[in-house]
């Protein structure tokens, strides 16, 4: 689902910078952290994604098959049934998103699809760096320009899957938040939604107390448009696609 409005493409930060060595997990007992008491609501904020596909569905079926084999030793002459798992749970493509609504009331995406990468040092003041979509280590990256923290209302970051088969059950897929200073801000979609096409993952508000991070991990069975109307963004939502590689 393309977002149907326009940004200009920018380049990607030159700068991976900030947070300490440990880490603050956002859980559903404890799912708020301030960054303006933490003292980290200011200079680059750069949120990452990065998963990998879960082994233990294959562990698990091997291992069911041994115990089957002992009990029906004829079965080892007969060919396995195997469920289309090779392309359908390898080939999925997260993608990382951000819907954001600044204090002057514009509202948009950045995202990979139609390449609304948006920028860093204007609006939106957030700007997406690469498409990651094989799940590499490195994963993919969202810069937030907290400089200009003064102009964001609110920002709702998300994940979706582009291609492949829904398979957030299977992906061990983390988002981790590294501030400018203080502990990194980390939360992980391992709650079992295997039919789900995306998720949103938390929100970044500008509010009375200062700048906060919510988890969210609220999934939804459609992309960006059910999104949208779940937290009352009201964009006009199209059909897009990804330039081939």
């Amino acid at each position: 689902m393309s977002f149907l409005g326009n940004w200009r493409r920018g380049s990607a930060p030159a700068f991976d910078g900030g947070g300490a060595s440990y880490v603050v997990e956002l859980t559903k007992r404890h799912p708020v952290v301030s960054l303006t008491k933490q003292g980290a609501a200011n200079g680059h904020l750069r949120v990452n994604l990065s998963w990998q596909m879960r082994t233990s569905d294959l562990m698990e079926r091997g291992g069911q098959r041994t115990g089957s084999l002992l009990r029906n030793p004829g079965r080892l002459f007969k060919p396995e049934v195997v469920q289309a798992q090779g392309p359908a749970v390898v080939n999925v493509d997260l993608d990382l998103a951000c819907m954001y609504e600044l204090t002057d009331g514009t509202k948009g995406v950045v995202q990979p699809l139609g390449d609304f990468l948006g920028d860093l040092n204007g609006p939106p003041f957030v700007q997406l760096s690469g498409d990651d979509r094989f799940g590499s280590g490195s994963g993919e990256t969202l810069y937030v320009n907290l400089d200009h923290r003064d102009e964001i209302k609110r920002l709702l970051i998300f994940v979706y899957i582009y291609d492949g088969t829904p398979a957030f059950d299977r992906t061990h897929a983390v988002v981790t938040l590294f501030p400018s200073t203080g502990p990194r801000v980390e939360v992980k979609l391992d709650e079992r939604a295997p039919q789900a096409r995306s998720c949103a993952i938390f929100m970044l508000e500008n509010g009375k107390d200062g700048l906060t991070v919510r988890r969210e991990v609220k999934y939804v069975y459609g992309f960006q448009a059910e999104l949208d109307r779940l937290y009352g963004w009201g964009l006009q939502w199209g059909r897009g696609y990804k330039s081939k590689v």
